[in-house]
């Protein structure tokens, strides 16, 4: 059967929309994991008794409320209520005896369906989670799959060739025939997982490039949950570095982001925030810049830096550099700094909240390795792509002119 253009034009279009609502269900499934990982290693979920029962792995709703507050994770308590609900009607967290369908700010037992092994696995669940995990073993393993490629005329970042997707996991042992092979790739990408990067075809066995479409490792905030709309908005690749804030009234705060072509974009943020990316940026993420109700204000996007150095100056023995060590451990909202440049790259913005600026990282610092790594050679988006997809806990050698 042949189909006519404007009949190809609308199942692209459905396919498109149910993407995207898949994309918005696996959000809310990594945000709650990556809380429920955090309030586990807070001490916040544990065993707790009632009336001579002991309820495992469950937290206390008022406790949690107080701790997302303290967290900055919400602003007041409505929100997190709103935060919680979310995942509640999600199907990410119950009660403990399932008798209240409303998240309160009360004394009350809840429990991550996760920890006692009620989470609904339906089809759509089980793609999402098989998706995840095939991309954190490719992530995890030392491998040429992801690169970059040119497709039509342009060049795209971190992509895969179909053909060669599906010979590495038959390697891996995903599944047992190429067709099987071919018909998940075709199943990830229906999911929202993956995407042809120019989002003309479906997943073929060929030549035709691919990209993840979902950085799993990305830190959410959970504030997103609240704006959903902003993820209808395709994430940057790019590495954007955060000027000045707008504003530095309480709620919400703005900061100029300014993308190597010059091109002037406002991220905006409850805490400290900057575009978040997929692939490209160090630093934090946040929720989408639609957010914000301010009108941009333009800047100069030029770099920090007074003069840039080479490799072989920084080494120079003798030479007027130190290099110093930091140990950074990222909280819920990233990093807090920004790399810039090439060859190599610099500190271009530092969040004087952060965890970078808690370390004693300062701008105009030259980047020298990531954890053992040495970058000198590199620019700013493999190191960027570097941090991202490495642990959470970060080493870098730097060097600063003294």
């Amino acid at each position: 059967m042949v189909l006519e253009g404007r009949e190809m034009d609308g199942i692209g279009n459905t396919m498109q929309k149910k993407a995207a609502e898949l994309e918005r269900l696996a959000e809310v499934l990594v945000t709650g994991e990556q809380l429920r990982l955090r309030l586990h290693e807070g001490k916040v979920i544990k065993d707790r008794r009632h009336h001579l029962r002991t309820y495992p792995n469950c937290f206390v709703a008022k406790e949690l409320i107080d701790w997302l507050i303290e967290h900055k994770e919400a602003s007041e308590r409505d929100t997190a209520i709103k935060i919680m609900q979310k995942l509640l009607d999600q199907s990410i967290i119950h009660h403990v005896c399932d008798e209240h369908r409303e998240f309160k700010d009360m004394k009350l037992f809840y429990r991550f369906r996760k920890d006692d092994g009620t989470f609904p696995l339906d089809s759509e669940a089980k793609v999402f989670m098989r998706g995840q995990r095939i991309y954190e073993k490719l992530m995890n393993t030392e491998n040429n799959l992801l690169q970059t490629r040119e497709e039509e005329g342009g060049t795209f970042e971190r992509t895969l060739v179909a053909s060669e997707f599906i010979d590495w996991l038959l390697q891996e042992g995903e599944m047992p025939t190429r067709e099987e092979t071919e018909q998940l790739g075709r199943r990830l990408l229906e999911h929202g997982i993956i995407q042809h990067v120019t989002n003309k075809h479906h997943f073929v066995d060929g030549p035709l490039l691919y990209q993840f479409r979902m950085n799993f490792r990305r830190r959410r905030r959970l504030i997103e949950l609240l704006h959903e709309r902003g993820r209808c908005i395709p994430e940057s690749h790019d590495s954007p570095f955060c000027l000045r804030k707008q504003n530095s009234d309480g709620g919400n705060t703005s900061f100029l982001s300014v993308s190597p072509t010059k091109e002037i974009k406002v991220a905006v943020g409850v805490r400290r925030s900057s575009m978040s990316s997929s692939c490209g940026s160090s630093g934090y993420y946040s929720s989408s810049p639609t957010l914000s109700s301010s009108p941009p204000v333009l800047c100069n996007p030029k770099s920090v830096l007074k003069r840039q150095v080479s490799p072989e100056e920084l080494q120079t023995p003798g030479g007027p550099f130190l290099k110093k060590t930091f140990t950074i451990v990222g909280d819920a909202v990233g990093w807090g700094f920004v790399v810039r440049g090439s060859k190599p790259c610099h500190i271009q913005a530092v969040d004087p909240g952060g965890p970078a600026a808690a370390a004693g990282m300062k701008v105009c610092q030259f980047v020298v390795s990531v954890n053992g790594l040495n970058v000198l050679s590199q620019d700013y988006r493999a190191v960027s792509n570097l941090i991202l997809t490495g642990p959470r806990t970060i080493v870098m050698e730097v060097m600063e002119e003294v």
